[in-house]
């Protein structure tokens, strides 16, 4: 069994997922959001850096999976959201794990089907792949998302590979 983390990242909100899996079954470890709330911007990406730091210490992942940068028409938005996916990467990077990046629209088409899905959609598939039940928080159903886009992705590859 394969453990991964997957990370949605965010400069206010950042979706944290990890989940197991050996190629044919896959299960929920854990979830969360981290709220960052409004300290300054300094702080919230140093919270993003430790607390996924402590996630990977605690649940040892052995890789890790990021979402891209969604490049929007604000500027600064994308440059804040870059910076948030700079820390979780370094995280990463630092315990030692494996950094996969996949685009939002990989990660929907892995989960939902079709590369334009919305979040409702992705939430939904999200329980049903993994089994859950009750209200699954939006950033937290996004970064299992990643977690489950990586899982696929990786094992077809590795697949493959083993065919030639």
């Amino acid at each position: 069994m394969r453990r991964i983390l997957g990370v949605d990242p965010g400069s206010r909100q950042t979706g944290i997922g990890v989940i197991e899996t050996d190629g044919q079954h896959t299960r929920h470890i854990f979830s969360t959001c981290l709220r960052l709330g409004d300290a300054a911007f300094p702080e919230r990406l140093g919270k993003i850096f430790t607390e996924i730091t402590a996630i990977i210490r605690e649940y040892q992942p052995v890789e890790m999976a990021i979402e891209n940068v969604f490049v929007s028409n604000n500027a600064a938005s994308a440059l804040k959201l870059g910076q948030a996916r700079g820390a979780a990467i370094c995280a990463g990077v630092v315990s030692g794990l494996p950094i996969a990046e996949y685009s939002p629209k990989e990660i929907k088409q892995a989960t939902v089907g079709k590369g334009g899905a919305d979040k409702a959609q992705v939430q939904h598939m999200v329980k049903f792949m993994l089994g859950l039940h009750g209200r699954l928080q939006a950033d937290s159903a996004d970064a299992l998302a990643v977690a489950l886009c990586h899982a696929h992705t990786s094992h077809l590859l590795r697949r493959i590979a083993g065919a030639g």
